[in-house]
């Protein structure tokens, strides 16, 4: 590709974190430097949150939903609209996942139809185990709603805020910081990347002990753990930590320049037929992707007929996350909606949003748009 999705975006100062990290031989899962970066991200968040550095936002969700208490046989109701990554670790566990539709007004789960659902199961006594909602394209979900829920029926919740770290919820309150715990992704394509890597974030210190446990291949039976009768090589390397050292310190910067990207696309691209991800008053999203749904109808086009246009151009683009209820190994999970995210997947379209990418790059992805719909028009 000559402009891509979204591809890691250097600091200039990981080098010199690594060069430490080296230079003190801390080159294993743990050192100066991964006890650095979780302070850094626990500062950073703005709580008395603790923070554990792990391979990746999947294992971090693994050790979330482990120490939560889920276990075969559970429910855990969670977002249909999420990556892989975001649901796999539930299978790991032989709980059952229960999906849901997304607010059309916000592209995260459906509060309304997930209150209702509560109220049913545990009319039941079949409430979940845990809930999992998904910070969509760095999007915070309704923080307040969700933890009201959560509290009023002593279920676990846990948040997917793999793509949202930068963002903030209400008042300014940082994504990744409610529930019990949240999750963080630093893959490679994401705002901030430490190559690979995750990161597990709560305000309960004894989960993070336990998450420390888990994640370094624990073996035998430690007393004061239930269920640690078992761990993972899940710890995230110091050497990776230290990139992340040097991301951290553009973050911000980071965040406001794909704002300013998704910002140029609205103007640019605006047009009957042409809707953006919207973003509720008082929430600031990350805009780690900027996502966009075509309506064939209105345009003339669909949303395969501009990704592939760009692909000839070796331009990346990709299609909306596919709902996890479309998919083979998920037929017949149970699903409340209306097909919300459905639509979101038929139409929608993720664009180059990188913080590197050029304004002339940026020009470029717009004006070969522009002559398709003109054209198609």
């Amino acid at each position: 590709m000559r402009i891509y999705l979204s591809r890691p975006h250097m600091s200039g100062r990981e080098q010199e974190y690594v060069a430490e990290a080296f230079a003190s031989n801390f080159v294993a899962p743990l050192g100066p430097q991964l006890e650095s970066f979780e302070a850094t991200v626990s500062e950073y968040l703005g709580g008395d949150l603790h923070c554990v550095g792990l391979s990746s936002g999947s294992a971090a969700l693994h050790l979330a939903l482990r120490i939560a208490g889920v276990g075969a046989g559970d429910e855990v109701w969670i977002s249909s609209m999420t990556f892989a990554g975001g649901i796999f670790p539930v299978n790991y566990l032989g709980a059952t996942p229960r999906f849901f539709d997304l607010d059309p007004a916000s592209w995260t789960i459906d509060i309304a139809r997930l209150t209702d659902e509560l109220a049913v199961a545990d009319r039941e006594g079949r409430l979940p185990k845990a809930i999992v909602p998904t910070d969509l394209y760095g999007q915070s979900v309704d923080l307040d709603a969700l933890e009201t829920l959560a509290a009023q029926y002593d279920i676990r919740l846990v948040l997917d805020s793999a793509e949202s770290l930068g963002a903030s919820y209400l008042g300014g309150r940082k994504a990744g910081t409610g529930g019990d715990a949240a999750i963080l992704s630093f893959n490679g394509n994401k705002i901030i990347t430490t190559s690979g890597g995750g990161m597990l974030v709560t305000r309960h210190k004894d989960w993070a002990e336990q998450a420390r446990f888990l994640a370094t291949q624990a073996r035998d039976p430690a007393p004061h753990y239930e269920h640690s009768t078992f761990g993972y090589n899940y710890r995230l390397s110091n050497i990776c930590a230290a990139i992340g050292l040097g991301q951290m310190e553009v973050l911000d910067e980071r965040v406001a320049r794909r704002r300013t990207i998704c910002q140029r696309y609205r103007k640019a691209l605006s047009r009957p037929g042409i809707a953006f991800m919207p973003e509720p008053e008082g929430q600031r999203s990350t805009c780690w992707l900027t996502a966009l749904t075509i309506d064939p109808a209105l345009t003339g086009v669909s949303r395969e007929d501009i990704r592939l246009m760009l692909l000839e151009h070796e331009i990346e683009a990709r299609p909306l996350w596919k709902p996890m209820h479309m998919q083979p190994l998920y037929t017949g999970t149970p699903y409340h909606g209306a097909g919300i995210d459905e639509s979101l997947f038929a139409n929608g379209l993720c664009l180059p949003s990188g913080s590197d990418m050029t304004d002339d790059q940026q020009d470029e992805v717009i004006e070969r748009i522009q002559i398709l719909l003109d054209r198609k028009g």
